[in-house]
Protein backbone atom coordinates (compact mmCIF):
# COMPACT_ATOMS: atom_id res chain seq x y z
CA UNK A 1 0.00 0.00 0.00
CA UNK A 2 1.71 3.21 -0.86
CA UNK A 3 1.81 6.73 0.76
CA UNK A 4 2.96 10.03 1.23
CA UNK A 5 5.40 10.44 4.27
CA UNK A 6 7.94 13.06 5.23
CA UNK A 7 10.84 11.62 3.01
CA UNK A 8 9.37 13.54 0.17
CA UNK A 9 9.61 17.00 1.80
CA UNK A 10 10.05 20.33 -0.23
CA UNK A 11 9.71 23.44 0.27
CA UNK A 12 6.53 24.36 -0.52
CA UNK A 13 3.36 23.10 1.71
CA UNK A 14 0.24 21.48 -0.55
CA UNK A 15 -3.53 22.35 0.75
CA UNK A 16 -5.08 18.98 0.57
CA UNK A 17 -9.17 18.58 0.80
CA UNK A 18 -10.85 15.56 -0.23
CA UNK A 19 -14.42 15.20 0.27
CA UNK A 20 -15.93 11.84 1.91
CA UNK A 21 -19.14 9.97 0.75
CA UNK A 22 -21.85 10.15 2.86
CA UNK A 23 -20.28 12.70 5.06
CA UNK A 24 -20.83 16.70 5.46
CA UNK A 25 -17.21 17.74 6.44
CA UNK A 26 -14.18 17.17 3.99
CA UNK A 27 -10.86 15.71 5.11
CA UNK A 28 -8.63 18.83 5.27
CA UNK A 29 -4.97 19.39 5.87
CA UNK A 30 -1.51 20.32 4.55
CA UNK A 31 1.25 17.85 3.26
CA UNK A 32 5.27 18.62 2.51
CA UNK A 33 5.00 16.72 -0.71
CA UNK A 34 3.75 17.89 -4.07
CA UNK A 35 0.58 18.39 -5.45
CA UNK A 36 1.75 15.64 -8.89
CA UNK A 37 2.74 13.25 -5.85
CA UNK A 38 -0.60 13.41 -3.89
CA UNK A 39 -2.60 13.45 -7.33
CA UNK A 40 -0.73 10.17 -8.91
CA UNK A 41 -1.09 8.11 -5.13
CA UNK A 42 -4.86 9.26 -5.14
CA UNK A 43 -5.33 8.03 -9.01
CA UNK A 44 -3.03 4.73 -8.77
CA UNK A 45 -5.36 3.60 -5.71
CA UNK A 46 -8.39 1.84 -7.46
CA UNK A 47 -9.82 0.13 -4.56
CA UNK A 48 -8.86 -0.80 -1.12
CA UNK A 49 -7.35 2.01 1.48
CA UNK A 50 -5.03 4.94 0.41
CA UNK A 51 -3.10 6.12 2.86
CA UNK A 52 -1.29 9.87 3.19
CA UNK A 53 0.44 11.64 5.87
CA UNK A 54 0.42 15.70 6.82
CA UNK A 55 3.72 17.83 7.36
CA UNK A 56 2.73 17.01 11.20
CA UNK A 57 3.02 13.76 10.68
CA UNK A 58 -0.67 12.46 11.30
CA UNK A 59 -1.41 9.71 8.70
CA UNK A 60 -5.12 9.71 7.21
CA UNK A 61 -6.27 5.72 5.44
CA UNK A 62 -8.96 6.58 3.63
CA UNK A 63 -11.28 3.99 1.60
CA UNK A 64 -10.65 4.62 -1.92
CA UNK A 65 -13.84 3.96 -3.10
CA UNK A 66 -15.67 6.87 -0.92
CA UNK A 67 -13.72 9.51 -2.04
CA UNK A 68 -15.85 12.01 -3.84
CA UNK A 69 -13.32 14.97 -4.90
CA UNK A 70 -10.12 15.71 -4.16
CA UNK A 71 -9.00 19.35 -4.21
CA UNK A 72 -5.24 20.28 -4.15
CA UNK A 73 -3.85 23.80 -3.85
CA UNK A 74 -1.40 25.30 -5.40
CA UNK A 75 2.69 24.24 -3.83
CA UNK A 76 4.11 27.70 -4.00
CA UNK A 77 5.73 28.01 -0.87
CA UNK A 78 4.00 31.01 1.11
CA UNK A 79 5.93 34.53 2.23
CA UNK A 80 5.92 35.61 5.49
CA UNK A 81 6.35 39.33 6.55
CA UNK A 82 4.67 42.03 5.56
CA UNK A 83 4.53 43.56 1.88
CA UNK A 84 4.89 47.44 1.10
Amino acid sequence: MPRLDRGLAQEAVVEVRIGINQSARELSFETDASADDVRALIEAETTGLVTLADNRGRQFLINRESITYVELGSDVARKVGFVS
